[in-house]
């Protein structure tokens, strides 16, 4: 297949439909339970990556982050939800399915655990996170080598997707080439998928808390290569060693605010294949710009200058994409663009109505296809 496309989704829950599920209120264990509950597919792997440490035994495994002992052991994981991942498909329509597919089993598991799945993309309740217990030495040197782990703290506090893709015959450089022009043009692609407009147990200024407090610090693009020798003009910020071998190539978009409409991701991802194939946009950046990405996360496509270079990314998107059938999938984009939204629009009138953060999230569970 000429394109691969696969999704993973990070799954936010409500507790007994009226507490927001976080590391305060909800162990590993809770979670796990859940996940113990779902099957596993051994013709999945090696295509999905599993660690040592063994969480990620799934398609569904719980996210948070691994706490080691001054020896090195791990101990312990802070949860702060699960995540649901597909497999490579080479149709767009097709990851959505199976994505879809997996939070439908997702859902059915929780329910008796009184876990209710919903959408957001920033801890509506949380504004920190602090670790207990403290580091330990071992934790220090390993942040020290691995800037990414320092910033769990926000990383704790977001939820989102990454949206992976792949393209038969790219060299390490091309793949990183791809990388940097996705990097540059995030700003411009992030805001239609906005959802987190919530902040402290109330509403935010702005269109996503996930983007103001997450990129910059966080890569907006992660791109995997096979040797360390390819890595090094944008290691650690761009460029990871794969993992496995189905991972080399695979370009992640980080950047995208949970989609509680699931046929989003199918007009994202066309919108990711348009660029990779799009030869006429000249941007590139190893580091994304973090300025930038506030004043989107607070304006969207309101902001004049976030709304042009939508317009330009859609267009030669678009023009890429001539003849091919996924360009049919950007037309809700051009929609939205149209009409300057975003989905935390319809987040923060919710709120007006409801004037309840929890109510808001109660009626925003993901719609897959062929839901209402």
């Amino acid at each position: 297949m000429e394109f691969a496309f696969g999704i993973e989704h990070e799954v936010a829950f409500l507790r007994d439909g009226s507490r927001f599920a976080d590391w305060t209120n909800t162990s590993f264990a809770d979670f796990q339970r859940v996940v113990a509950a779902l099957p596993l597919f051994p013709g999945d792997y090696p295509r999905l990556h599993v660690g040592d440490a063994g969480i990620r035994h799934k398609r569904w495994y719980v996210e948070g982050i691994e706490r080691f002992s001054e020896a090195g052991e791990l101990v312990a994981c802070t949860p702060k939800g699960i995540e649901i991942r597909t497999t490579p498909h080479a149709q767009i329509e097709d990851a959505v399915r199976e994505l879809a597919e997996s939070f439908a089993v997702l859902r059915a598991a929780a329910a008796p655990h009184g876990l209710t799945p919903v959408c957001t993309s920033f801890n509506p309740v949380r504004t920190a996170f602090t670790y207990d217990p403290p580091l330990t030495g071992y934790e220090e040197r390993l942040r020290a080598e691995t800037p990414d782990l320092a910033t769990d703290p926000v990383t704790m506090l977001t939820y989102g997707p990454d949206l992976n893709l792949s393209r038969r015959g790219l060299s390490a450089d091309e793949v990183i080439d791809l990388g940097r022009k996705l990097t540059f043009y995030s700003p411009y692609l992030v805001p239609w998928s906005f959802s987190s407009p919530f902040h402290g147990g109330g509403l935010w200024d702005g269109l996503s808390a996930r983007t103001h407090h997450r990129t910059g610090p966080r890569a907006a693009v992660h791109v995997f290569v096979e040797r360390p020798d390819q890595a090094v003009a944008s290691a650690p910020m761009l460029t990871s060693l794969a993992r496995t071998p189905p991972e080399v190539g695979r370009i992640e978009f980080k950047a995208f605010d949970t989609c509680c409409d699931f046929r989003l991701y199918a007009a994202l991802l066309a919108l990711l294949k348009g660029l990779v194939l799009d030869a006429t946009l000249p941007g590139r950046a190893t580091v994304p710009d973090a300025s930038l990405h506030r004043r989107a996360a607070r304006e969207g496509f309101a902001d004049d200058h976030v709304h042009d270079g939508a317009r330009r990314v859609l267009a030669a998107a678009n023009a890429a994409l001539a003849g091919d059938p996924d360009a049919a999938l950007l037309g809700r984009l051009h929609e939205a663009l149209a009409a300057r939204t975003t989905p935390a629009h319809a987040l923060r009138r919710a709120y007006e109505r409801t004037g309840s953060v929890i109510d808001v999230l109660r009626g925003s569970g993901p719609c897959a296809p062929g839901e209402a």
